[in-house]
């Protein structure tokens, strides 16, 4: 049984491929077309998970699509018609791209893959909670999942037992938390749907002093549910967000590039908390009237891995499964999963305990990339590589780290990865100035051991895919500034060896000749682009940037001696 799983046509375009009842492949489009966040139909992506299962498209037998678009099409007609005029202009630039696109998928599906079954229609958030559920190493869960908006769902919350999910209350559209954060997002001056973390970054830099302005515009009630006051965020009734009395509240709004002030970081810093109280008081009401151990987290929402902290420290519940691919991608995930676990009653197998899911590359490759460009390098044996590499890091080089399948979701986590020492407070700002050419005030997430994890970080439970923001105990603060963020807490990735052999071995190595078995994980590449896929693509970005050098398999290239 070959069940393909997609989602597309509005940002972060993915395919996921299923075989005999278990998970072999899934990539993002945007890391092959390198268009950050692309919304097209991911013909490439489909076309790398076949490659990574051996099989062709000819041999799919069900293709799952991660929304109902008929449903979604009445709520932007509704939402626009009830906004007129002033949603003209994105009424006229929106329609024609449904009638191309999202309502003639099945067209497609014949065109380019040459697909004629039925296609299966989920609801967007039952895709994202089955993304969460399925893949989780739990059977029986509590399941919340909150974006921006789906069909009209914005967050829903239910239970979920072996191979069935019920969700039994939701949020609906134009209540939702996910389109206040990205308003605020772009009021602050970065671009929704990719500049969210960006402001989590930025709170811990400020103060919330404007919590309670934000309790003003969004009420929220003792059960959890919310009311927003359309006078500050009057969605779709315009070219922005946020309305005049956002603007009147806290003043003009911050233009792109230009310079953070404390106002800004207040801003920022007062959204987060209320953000994260919200969230806790929704998953607490859901821990009380299920008491449930286990809480299972998706949707885009759940990206924010400081909310996370404080959801898995103060709902109640003990277990905590965030999808690692926790938006729009990990959609394709979850409609592939629903119709193997929930519609065909496969046995749930193995759980998800890696993001290493896309493409590999082979040795001769790399070396074709590397001799394309004129670069010099050498190639050694496994443990000599890793020596080096090892050595290299205790020197404060930046080292772009190219191994084994690329990783699925926004997170590097290992495989597409830039690794530094965090011994030094100084390396933070080499990384986000010199290699990623971003802001200043973007925090490093460390990777640790996670029998080591314990020495540095209050952690309470493994966090293998960097959704958890826990505090760096007080003792380990000046032992690995760079990682540690402004308000003393680090986006923290634990690994163990099955997950990830070749980084476990060189964490270790690391530790043996620093004292510290804790690197500077980050993704590999620069501001505004995907993470790298391919060898042609991480030579590119290694050329492009100030990184000191490249591991790519075991051949190493060194720009200079440090």
């Amino acid at each position: 049984m070959v069940i393909l799983g997609l989602s597309c046509y509005f940002h972060d375009s993915a395919a996921s491929l299923w075989v005999d009842g278990k998970l072999v492949a899934a990539a993002q489009e945007e890391r092959f077309n390198r268009q950050k966040n692309t919304p097209v139909f991911p013909i490439q992506a489909i076309n790398s998970c076949f490659q990574a299962a051996g099989l062709s498209p000819s041999e799919i037998d069900r293709v799952g699509f991660y929304e109902k678009p008929y449903f979604k099409f009445y709520r932007v007609v509704f939402d626009h018609l009830r906004s007129w005029p002033m949603s003209y202009p994105s009424f006229r630039r929106s329609l024609p791209k449904w009638f191309q696109e999202r309502l003639s998928l099945p067209l497609t599906l014949k065109e380019e893959l040459g697909y004629e079954k039925d296609t299966y229609f989920i609801p967007h958030h039952l895709a994202h909670a089955a993304s969460a559920f399925f893949l989780s190493p739990f059977e029986e869960a509590a399941v919340c999942t909150a974006d921006s908006v789906g069909e009209w769902a914005s967050l829903s919350c239910g239970v979920a037992q072996r191979n069935s999910i019920q969700l039994q209350k939701e949020m609906r559209y134009p209540e939702s938390l996910g389109l206040v954060y990205s308003a605020v997002t772009t009021y602050l001056g970065f671009k929704a749907h990719s500049g969210e973390g960006k402001v989590m970054g930025l709170a811990s830099y400020g103060k919330p002093s404007l919590t309670k302005k934000f309790e003003e515009m969004v009420k929220v009630l003792p059960d959890g549910s919310f009311k927003i006051d359309a006078s500050f965020f009057p969605f779709n009734s315009g070219k922005r967000m946020f309305g005049q009395k956002l603007i009147d509240t806290f003043g003009p709004p911050r233009s792109p590039e230009s310079e953070i002030t404390d106002r800004h970081q207040d801003i920022a810093a007062s959204l987060q908390e209320f953000f994260e109280n919200t969230l806790v008081k929704i998953t607490r009401k859901l821990y009380e009237d299920t008491q449930l151990e286990n809480l299972c987290l998706a949707g885009g929402v759940f990206l924010n891995c400081s909310a996370n902290q404080k959801i898995l420290e103060h709902s109640g519940f003990r277990n905590l499964f965030v999808q690692p691919a926790a938006g729009d991608a990990g959609g394709a995930l979850g409609v592939a999963a629903y119709i193997n676990h929930a519609v065909l009653k496969n046995p749930r197998t193995q759980p998800q305990d890696s993001s290493s899911l896309g493409p590999t590359f082979s040795a001769s490759e790399m070396e074709r990339a590397l001799r394309s460009q004129g670069l010099s390098f050498k190639k050694f044996e496994p443990d000599e590589f890793l020596n080096i590499v090892a050595d290299a890091l205790t020197r404060d080089c930046a080292v772009g780290w190219f191994q084994d399948r690329m990783e699925f979701g926004p997170r590097a986590l290992g495989n597409r990865s830039i690794l530094a020492s965090p011994l030094r407070a100084k390396m933070r700002d080499y990384l986000n100035h010199k290699v990623k050419k971003r802001e200043g005030f973007r925090p490093f997430g460390p990777v640790v051991c996670l029998e080591d994890s314990h020495r540095y970080f209050d952690l309470s439970i493994p966090s293998p895919f960097m959704l958890l923001a826990p505090k760096v105990r007080k003792e380990m603060q000046t032992v690995i500034p760079a990682v540690t963020h402004a308000d003393q807490t680090a986006r923290i990735q634990t690994l163990t060896e099955s997950q990830n052999p070749k980084l476990y071995r060189l964490l270790k190595l690391f530790g043996d000749k620093t004292g510290t078995p804790v690197l500077i994980n980050t993704s590999f590449n620069l501001r505004g682009e995907p993470i790298v896929c391919s060898p042609e693509d991480a030579v590119s970005c290694f050329k492009k940037c100030e990184l000191d050098a490249l591991a790519i398999g075991d051949y190493w290239v060194e720009k200079s001696t440090k």
